[in-house]
């Protein structure tokens, strides 16, 4: 009861859920979000503490920052929680205590925790952004194409790979036999001789990033 008493807003509607009817004067001073909860009755007292209700689920309502401090700790960093992720964190803290913007508190302890920042940093380039793929008027004017690997051997050569090629215009499908080794030089002829001279030279290529698409691919094929 002290500390919330400390708290204007806490005080003011501790006053308010203990009175027996409304006081428009003590609302006018409330601010939000404890105007809110009182209003939607989120907010209740339970032998003098100040419990807040979201949903299904009742936490107490904790505005001391030593405290708001130790269960940050607690629910992240202990070795029984072992630096869990912001989401698993978060599920943590929702279920032990409320106080405002905790949702933002929280995640901006979280992107300053040394250690996580250490295990999670991202490696290689960074995604671009998503392109407007044009509407489609020729066939094999946009194809997609990705590796199917770790076949069974097969055929006279024993190819154990397969480069899958479709025309997204007429759905039509093309599979191209392959070596796991091949190089991109390899992945060009093929696709020259199978693709190119039989179908069109195709104004898209959607792919994933395989070293043999994004290395040489593109000036090989351009060179065979």
């Amino acid at each position: 009861m002290k500390t919330y008493a400390k708290h204007k807003q806490c005080g003011i509607l501790l006053q308010l859920l203990q009175k027996k009817y409304r006081s428009a004067e003590l609302e006018s001073q409330l601010e939000e979000p404890y105007l809110n909860d009182y209003k939607d009755n989120k907010s209740f007292l339970i032998d003098g503490l100040l419990f807040h209700r979201e949903k299904h689920t009742s936490t107490l309502t904790n505005v001391d920052r030593d405290h708001i401090s130790l269960i940050l700790q607690e629910c992240h960093d202990c070795h029984y929680m072992g630096h869990m992720s912001e989401y698993r964190t978060k599920e943590r803290v929702a279920s032990t205590a409320w106080w405002p913007k905790w949702e933002q508190e929280l995640s901006e302890y979280f992107n300053t925790c040394e250690r996580c920042q250490k295990a999670n940093r991202k490696h290689g380039k960074k995604y671009g952004l998503p392109k407007h793929i044009e509407e489609l008027k020729h066939p094999w004017e946009t194809i997609n194409m990705d590796w199917v690997t770790v076949l069974v051997l097969g055929g006279k050569e024993n190819f154990n790979a397969c480069l899958i090629i479709v025309d997204r215009f007429s759905k039509s499908m093309r599979c191209l036999p392959y070596h796991k080794e091949d190089t991109s030089m390899d992945t060009a002829l093929s696709f020259w001789n199978n693709i190119i001279s039989t179908c069109a030279v195709p104004k898209i290529i959607i792919s994933d990033r395989d070293p043999k698409f994004t290395f040489k691919f593109g000036p090989a094929s351009m060179t065979c």
